[in-house]
């Protein structure tokens, strides 16, 4: 079965490099230039066996930005999301993930590596759209999150949509609630074996969980442990 793939990129030629490179793989890819039609080629084929499954988005687009245009498919959709860049700052790579994408690969882009990350989100993300009609919840506390399909609700019955990283990052509090747990420990769940004490990609990701779950300062429900961590409260 062919797995679908948005590429939302202008660069004609680094365009034709992946199109060739994936030739006789099971990845389908279809072309968006300019980031205009991207949201509604995904919506459109949501339901059908053409539906994308992972879009790749260039941050530098003619006709929008590509940081908002993952934050979009990010809030509107379940695929995967993968941006690409010539900006290889730390800085502009937390940028990327706090606006809801999965990955980001620097420009040039090495299509072996680009090839080996597709794989392996997608493969963390099939679950989530094969059993997305599943009902089981994870209770715990004042919220509840269903594992399948990331769907995050609160006491109040708000409801969000987790990213892939910040669903693994809620997974691995919950797993260790009540004692704290390493930047270094969560950097491993989510796939950033290479931990560096300068990273701030994990706080960026509990930042953004604390919004979703609604946690303000004094609720504390995330709560940072000076020099270990951080740590779900019981």
């Amino acid at each position: 079965m062919a797995i679908n793939v948005l590429l939302v990129e202008d660069d004609e030629l680094l365009v034709k490099r992946i199109q060739n490179h994936f030739t006789d793989t099971e990845f389908s890819i279809d072309i968006d230039s300019t980031g205009a039609d991207a949201l509604n080629i995904v919506r459109q084929r949501a339901n059908l066996r053409s539906a994308i499954s992972l879009a790749i988005i260039d941050i530098v687009l003619p006709k929008r930005d590509g940081l908002q245009l993952a934050k979009e498919l990010n809030t509107l959709t379940d695929i995967g999301v993968i941006v690409l860049s010539s900006r290889d700052s730390q800085a502009d790579r937390i940028a990327g993930l706090a606006q809801g994408a999965d990955d980001y690969i620097c420009k040039p882009v090495d299509l072996l590596e680009l090839e080996l990350r597709m794989r392996a989100l997608y493969k963390r993300i099939a679950v989530t759209q094969d059993d997305d009609e599943s009902e089981e919840f994870i209770e715990y506390a004042d919220f509840k999150l269903h594992p399948d399909n990331r769907t995050l609700i609160t006491s109040a019955g708000v409801e969000s949509r987790l990213t892939e990283a910040e669903h693994k990052v809620l997974i691995c509090l919950i797993s260790n609630a009540g004692k704290a747990t390493s930047r270094e420990k969560i950097s491993e769940e989510i796939g950033q074996p290479d931990w560096s004490p300068n990273d701030r990609t994990v706080d960026v990701l509990i930042g953004r969980l604390r919004k979703k779950l609604y946690d303000e300062k004094d609720q504390k429900r995330i709560v940072t442990v000076r020099g270990k961590g951080y740590m779900l409260s019981i």
